[in-house]
């Protein structure tokens, strides 16, 4: 059987420059471009999906949301990020979050293709950049990324809904939910972020620059 192969970013020329970086390593593979968080979820939810490229900028995601939610969602599934930004932080934060790789976009053709072969080798490929030391600030982050990839997909649903500043009895009417069940799942928000309010729960999701499209879960 074919791999399937899915190219999610917004913008054509890089996806462009991707397919050609990824067609010498994988000819025979079904490779699928999508330039939304929400047509990238519901390619996922089609079939197996064997490598992800996955960019944390488009139209309706932003940060790491989208990252955390796909691989809660389906955590055997390699995802590479790529991204303009070459900061050490933003990569630490990316392999954090669920990330097997990280491209920068500056990278050249050989350079794509040596970090999609390391991660199909079960590898972790990273820029050299990500290589400096880590400040206790950036230490506090990884650890509120680590906690926040506990959550279920539900769960980081309502945690994103809770930064928009919605009450219990909003989440539950846009999710379809009772409000029951969302009290439930903010109890169990609290106790993975280690956090005892509301108002903290949404300082540390912010940090993260948090925006999940309304399709998720």
């Amino acid at each position: 059987m074919n791999k399937t192969i899915v190219i999610s970013d917004d913008h054509p020329l890089f996806r462009q420059a991707l397919l050609a970086a990824i067609k010498p390593l994988f000819r025979t593979a079904d490779i699928l471009e999508v330039e939304t968080l929400t047509a990238t979820l519901e390619v996922l939810e089609q079939g197996k999906v064997d490598l992800l490229l996955l960019d944390l900028r488009m139209s309706d995601s932003s940060g790491l949301a989208g990252l955390i939610y796909i691989k809660n969602s389906y955590p055997e599934m390699p995802v590479i990020v790529v991204s303009a930004s070459e900061g050490a932080e933003t990569v630490r934060a990316a392999i954090q979050a669920g990330a097997s790789g990280y491209i920068v976009k500056s990278a050249s053709s050989g350079q794509i293709r040596g970090a999609i072969e390391q991660v199909t080798q079960g590898e972790t490929a990273v820029p050299a950049s990500a290589s400096t030391a880590v400040s206790e600030a950036e230490r506090k982050l990884l650890e509120a990324i680590e906690n926040i990839a506990l959550l279920t997909p539900t769960q980081l649903k309502v945690l994103v809904k809770m930064t928009e500043g919605l009450l219990n009895k909003q989440i539950a009417w846009e999710m379809g939910i009772s409000e029951a069940t969302v009290k439930s799942h903010v109890t169990a928000i609290f106790r993975k972020l280690n956090v005892r309010t509301r108002t903290q729960a949404v300082v540390v999701a912010k940090q993260l620059d948090f925006v999940l499209s309304d399709s998720a879960g």
